[in-house]
This record gives structure tokens, C-alpha cells and sequence, in this order.
């Protein structure tokens, strides 16, 4: 036993020296364990995970159910919204005012609401062929998902409510529209008429609620029940309406009712159904007949919008004959705020300081001395715009050029080379197209100011698509 035990104190000093492994299976150098192999995503020092598990990293945490939140909502798609209520705004002949904020506030709303039902109605879907989306992939619970497309639904409807019950009822309509696409159409035939009749609708959203809001302020102005001594006591018949300053919307034209931005929807409308035929192929790609027949589409509506900026704006009146305008009519065909030729009988200029409807007290009958220079103002003149008429043309140009330069070099890419990442492409380019065909369709209807507003937005929806993808 002592020959024994005296043999291996004898070996313990070269086992010692021969390093052997640690507790952990880890070789011992220096008193501490080496490092394991990196089970990274490459697959070096071990099997490569599924595309769908996410390496968990020190400090993701909040900043990661943050960027998922993006990527479900895509964000970056969201900068082709506000344009539709500012469209629809300038082809009633109204300025941008609370309406229109509060049917741009909706129109965000219910757009997000349809990002995230999309996502949690292709759950299984993208499992297979988009596993990286934040549903499939586990950062983000189907239940949340479809929580937020109902409360965003209902902050949508309830921002509507706000601009009067027209605007509501085109909201309800265009909710309906998106949760209907979402769950059943999106997969049918009627898919891409359903996404265009969303679209459609959100541009008359805008008009409506911009037109609601006005006319209610102006009917609560006109018939003293607002705040002060007005309430008390209507206006008496002869009497001068109130003049102080408009919060809502000030008139940028002849005043329109809401349909006449029904061509100004159909267009964009047009464009929508041809984004939506060409997304049904991004997943598999293959198709070339729909990327050649959506460029097409988008050369006629970029030839359409042009060529109707000659011509008389919807709901615009007829320009009378010269026995309109004779000395002593109190009709000013190029008056704002006079949309109807006057009846047979005119009795005249009213008495000073009263108020009779057909005429206008600062519009005095004037013989037509043409155009004032540029900066100048005359009664029976537009003051609001003088130096529109020239502008408005060369940005006219300028925006339509824009929505064909952004959506028709990817289209003939993806007919090309119908591939899958061409055919996204393709469709990214399709959305970010809105925003200029949106300020061209502004500027058409005689707002450039709100088509310059409208193309302000395309810097960010580009740098915002580098980091976020709008498909």
C-alpha cells in the first residue's frame, strides 16, 4: 500500500503539468477557464440557428420591442398619409385647418390599424416566408398585435367624430374597408379594388372633414351663437356678417362640395389598385405582365393629371358673358365667394353698412382692368394667390415628374427581372410615389403651398425606408 501511495504523489507533479481540463470541460490556462466557442449566427463552433431565434444581447431590452413596433407598423410608409387629407382639402378650394389635422390624425390612425391586423391576419404566412417579421420571429404577441389594430380603429374613428358626423360616416366607411381587406379580400380577386376604394376614401376623408368644419364654424359665425354679446341676439336681416379671423379654414377658391375631390380620389385610387396587383407577387416574384401593365397605368395617370390642369376644376362655375359683369351687377365672376351667376332681377348696390346675399360689400362693380402686377391687390381680384397662376404650372410639372422618376424605374426593373427583392422594390417605390402624385393632385386643384408641404415629407420617408422597410 505504501509503494502504492509513494508512486502517485511521485506522478502528481507531471499531471500537473500537463494542464488538464477544468470542472467545465474548458482547458485551464492562467488560473481561469478559456473562452467557448462562439455559438454565433455564422454557425462557427456550433449548429446555426433558425432564422427566426434571435441571439439575446446585453442591452436590446426596450430598444428592441421599440424597432419591432416599427417594423410592424411600418413607419416609414406612414409620410404617404398626410397627403391624402391635404389633397382632398385643396380640391374643395379650403385651406389646411382643423378639419383637415383631425382627418390627417385619423387617417394615420386607421392606416396603422391595417399595418398591424395585416401582420396578425399572415401570422402563419410569414412564418414560412417572412420569419424575421416581428410576429413569426416572437417579438411581438399576436394578441398585441391585434389589441393595437383595435384601439387604433377606435382612435381613428373617434378623431373623425371630432371633424363633424360627414367625416365620420367616410371614416366608418374606410375602417370597414381596411379590416374587411385585412381578414378576407386581401387573398381574392377583389383585393386590389378594396385597397384602392381604402385609399380613395381616405382622400375624400379629407375633403369632408375639411368642408364639415368650415361650414359649421361659418354657420355658428353667421348665426351668433358663439361666445359674447353675438350669442345673445341673431344676426338681423340687412345686418354685415362677421369678419374676424378664420381658425378652421380660409377659402383658397371658389367653395366645392366634397365630391368635387371624387377625381382627385379616383386617381389615387388608380395608382393603389396597380401597388396592390404587384405586392400579391413579392413573396414569390415571377410575374412580368403586372410590373409592364402598372407602368403603364402610372404614364397614363401622370399624362392624365397634367393635361386636366387646363381645363375647369370640378365644381368650379362656368365663366358668364359679358352681360354678367355689365356696370351695376353686383356679380364678380372672379370673386371668391361668388359661385352662382345673379338672378334677372338686381336691385343694385345695397344701402352702406347692411348686408344683402349676391353681393359683396368690398367688391364694388368695376370695369375689367385685366390683371393687377404681381403683389398688388384690387377689389373683385384674388388677393390670396398673386403669384400662384405662374408658379403653380412649373411645380405642377416639377411633382408629376417626381411621382414617375420614384415609381417607374423599379416597375420596369421588376418586369424585367421579376424577381422576389425587385418585385419589393417595385412595390416600396409604388408607396413612396404616393407623396409626389399626392402634391401634384394638390397643386392641380390650385394649392401649391400644400403640394410643397406635401413633397417636404419625401427626405424622410427615404431616410426613414434605409432603416425600416415599407413592405
Amino acid at each position: 500500500m505504501r509503494r502504492l501511495l509513494l508512486s502517485a504523489l511521485g506522478a502528481l507533479p507531471a499531471a500537473l503539468r500537463a494542464a488538464p481540463a477544468g470542472l467545465n470541460g474548458r482547458a485551464v490556462r492562467g488560473g481561469r477557464p478559456a473562452a467557448a466557442p462562439d455559438d454565433g449566427l455564422s454557425g462557427t463552433g456550433g449548429t446555426a440557428p433558425v432564422p427566426d431565434r434571435h441571439r439575446p444581447s446585453p442591452g436590446r431590452g426596450r430598444g428592441d420591442t421599440v424597432r419591432a413596433w416599427t417594423e410592424l407598423f411600418r413607419v416609414s410608409a406612414l409620410f404617404s398619409v398626410p397627403g391624402d387629407a391635404l389633397a382632398g382639402a385643396a380640391a374643395v378650394g379650403r385651406s389646411p385647418g382643423r378639419g383637415t389635422a383631425l382627418a390627417i390624425g385619423a387617417s394615420l390612425c386607421l392606416y396603422e390599424a391595417g399595418m398591424a391586423l395585416n401582420d396578425w391576419a399572415d401570422r402563419e404566412e410569414d412564418a414560412v416566408d417572412r420569419p424575421h417579421r416581428p410576429i413569426p420571429s416572437g417579438r411581438i404577441s399576436p394578441s398585441a398585435a391585434l389589441g393595437a389594430a383595435g384601439a387604433l380603429t377606435a382612435a381613428g374613428l373617434a378623431l373623425a367624430a371630432r371633424a363633424g358626423r360627414p367625416a365620420l360616416a367616410v371614416a366608418t366607411g374606410l375602417a370597414a374597408m381596411v379590416w374587411a381587406y385585412d381578414l378576407h379580400l386581401k387573398h381574392t380577386k377583389a383585393g386590389p379594388a378594396a385597397m384602392a376604394a381604402a385609399r380613395s376614401l381616405d382622400l375624400l376623408l379629407g375633403a369632408t372633414a375639411t368642408a364639415t368644419a368650415m361650414s359649421t364654424a361659418t354657420a355658428t359665425s353667421y348665426a351668433g351663437t358663439g361666445p359674447g354679446p353675438r350669442a345673445t341676439r341673431p344676426m338681423r336681416l340687412g345686418a354685415v356678417p362677421p369678419t374676424g379671423p378664420d381658425n378652421v379654414a380660409r377659402a383658397a377658391g371658389p367653395a366645392r362640395s366634397p365630391l368635387a375631390a371624387l377625381p382627385a380620389a379616383l386617381v389615387l385610387g388608380a395608382h393603389t389598385y396597380g401597388v396592390t396587383a404587384v405586392s400579391r407577387h413579392e413573396a414569390q416574384g415571377g410575374s412580368t405582365a403586372v410590373p409592364l401593365a402598372v407602368l403603364a397605368t402610372t404614364t397614363a395617370l401622370a399624362a392624365a393629371v397634367l393635361a386636366t390642369h387646363q381645363r375647369q376644376r370640378p365644381g368650379e362655375p362656368a365663366r358668364p358673358g359679358p352681360a354678367a359683369t355689365a356696370p351695376g351687377s353686383s356679380y364678380r365672376p372672379d370673386h371668391p365667394h361668388h359661385s352662382t351667376a345673379p338672378s334677372v332681377l338686381d336691385l343694385g348696390a345695397p344701402l352702406p353698412g347692411t348686408y344683402r346675399p349676391g353681393h359683396h360689400p368690398t367688391a364694388p362693380a368695376l370695369p375689367d382692368l385685366g390683371a393687377p402686377q404681381p403683389g398688388t391687390y384690387r377689389p373683385g381680384h384674388h388677393p390670396h394667390r398673386p403669384t400662384a397662376p405662374a408658379l403653380t404650372p412649373l411645380l405642377l410639372t416639377a411633382f408629376t415628374g417626381a411621382y414617375l422618376r420614384t415609381a417607374g424605374p423599379p416597375l420596369l426593373h421588376a418586369a424585367l427581372n421579376p424577381s422576389p427583392p425587385l418585385t419589393q422594390r417595385a412595390v416600396g417605390g409604388g408607396i413612396r410615389a404616393m407623396i409626389p402624385l399626392q402634391a401634384a393632385l394638390a397643386a392641380r386643384a390650385g394649392a401649391p403651398g400644400s403640394g410643397l408641404a406635401v413633397m417636404a415629407l419625401v427626405p424622410l420617408a427615404r431616410s426613414l425606408a434605409r432603416k425600416v422597410s415599407p413592405t
